[in-house]
């Protein structure tokens, strides 16, 4: 999907709005505004310039034009991140692409095929269950 093609947008949060608290879209979804929370659409995300979230975004595909994730990212189909963009936390895609200049601070999975994207994230998830059971002294 190019960012020219034909889309409904079904939800839009504009700049200087904010949201306390997980969201849960049924379809297409812009964010151009603050959420404290998890995000989750049944169809693509798009995060704009000036969008913040401090949570974990799921969708089929999550394009990142701008602004700060604070989160990881789950987005079967792909994520793109765009030159003004930075997502501090994991990714789990079957494609990524990533202008120059864009920031990931985390663990990225991209594997085109499924049984190869499935086994990754697998293995990635039982990694971060191990490691969060671990004692630090």
């Amino acid at each position: 999907m190019a960012l020219t093609d034909n889309i409904s947008i079904n939800s839009i949060l504009g700049v200087g709005s904010s949201i306390k608290g997980d969201v849960k879209i049924n379809g297409f979804a812009r964010i151009d505004g603050d959420i404290d929370g998890n995000l989750e659409a049944a169809g693509n995300i798009i995060i704009g310039e000036h969008a913040r979230i401090r949570g974990n975004v799921t969708g089929r595909s999550v394009t990142i034009i701008g602004g700060i994730i604070l989160g990881n990212i789950v987005a079967p189909e792909f994520v793109r991140l765009l030159s003004t963009s930075a997502v501090i936390g994991d990714i789990q895609t079957k494609r990524l692409y990533s202008e120059e200049n864009a920031i990931i601070h985390g663990h990225c999975i991209s594997r085109v095929e499924a049984a190869d994207y499935e086994k990754a994230t697998s293995d990635w998830e039982n990694v971060k269950a191990i490691s969060s059971m671990s004692v630090r002294i």
